[in-house]
């Protein structure tokens, strides 16, 4: 885990790897020259717990850190997780049983929970569960793989020399398409992190970067694979710094707790809307009907209230 001015979330991402029900593992943490109190934070911790492993230098970026922490690590799985979000508790269980079970992995994820900067249950998104459709998802320029659930065999990523540092904000795509050059990637259906969205994130604020360096990566696979493709630009997933931009994400999270049955989420949502472009029409109609309509019924999946 590399850690970069995280102090409002670094705990709860620490506590939830502690917490995890498979506990044979060691718990590299790279501070990256937080100006925050994360580092003091992660420093109680890993005086109470021998796992924790814990490292400070001058800011490197997430590319160069990963690397550094993979030339520290000892074991044979190596498990990402980021300093903003949670894992549940059958996270690491369940990926070493299923990478035991089967060799031509080399990498697994899974399916995740979306909650904001307020622990507030979103919703749940699912990702392709086989390598033929994560591969062609990846090949296209699109996330097939969530890097903070993902699970990776160390041999596998000291054989393709780690995280390409020139790739800043795509490193994670780049790093699916290598590795399912030498081996399958899968994702398990079911989720076991809990991905948080807020706009202090990296990926929130260097949206075009990441569009253009997701754009290399696929280029580069083509180039490799000897293919041709077709690169389809994502739409941003989050915020971007317009009013108009924040007014259409507030009210994605709105309906996506509305249709998780999170009434007081979704209505909160609405709010933020109508605070963003108060005379645009949809952010008062997701009010109205978080107010007063029936909630929709409990579909197949995560329990929302687990979550709250």
């Amino acid at each position: 885990m590399s850690v970069f001015n995280a102090e409002h979330f670094v705990a709860k991402a620490i506590e939830s790897i502690l917490a995890q029900t498979f506990t044979n593992f060691e718990f590299l943490i790279a501070d990256d020259g937080s100006q925050d109190h994360s580092f003091e934070i992660i420093k109680l911790y890993a005086a109470k717990d021998p796992r924790i492993k814990l490292f400070r230098q001058e800011n490197q970026g997430l590319s160069k850190t990963l690397n550094f922490l993979l030339e520290q690590s000892q074991g044979i799985y190596i498990a990402r997780m980021d300093a903003d979000d949670i894992s549940l508790p059958d996270r690491f269980q369940q990926q070493v049983n299923f990478l035991d079970q089967r060799p031509a992995v080399v990498c697994v994820g899974s399916a995740f929970e979306v909650i904001d900067d307020r622990d507030r249950y979103l919703t749940w998104l699912k990702l392709p569960i086989d390598d033929q459709a994560i591969q062609a998802t990846a090949l296209a320029g699109h996330g097939s793989i969530c890097h903070p659930a993902a699970m990776i065999r160390r041999s596998a990523l000291v054989k393709i020399g780690g995280y390409d540092t020139t790739l800043a904000q795509a490193e994670d795509i780049d790093l699916w398409l290598r590795l399912g050059e030498i081996g399958q990637l899968a994702n398990l259906p079911q989720p076991l992190l809990r991905y948080r969205l807020h706009t202090q994130s990296v990926s929130g604020q260097c949206r075009e970067q990441q569009r253009q360096s997701s754009r290399i990566a696929c280029e580069r696979a083509w180039q490799r694979r000897g293919i041709e493709g077709h690169f389809e630009a994502s739409d941003p997933w989050r915020p971007g710094p317009d009013r108009a931009s924040q007014h259409h994400f507030m009210l994605q999270y709105g309906w996506w707790a509305f249709n998780s049955r999170q009434r007081r989420t979704a209505i909160i949502y609405g709010l933020k809307a109508i605070q963003k472009l108060p005379w645009a029409i949809a952010g008062w109609k997701l009010l109205v009907v978080a107010l007063i309509k029936p909630l929709p019924p409990v579909q197949q999946g995560p329990d929302p209230d687990a979550s709250s």
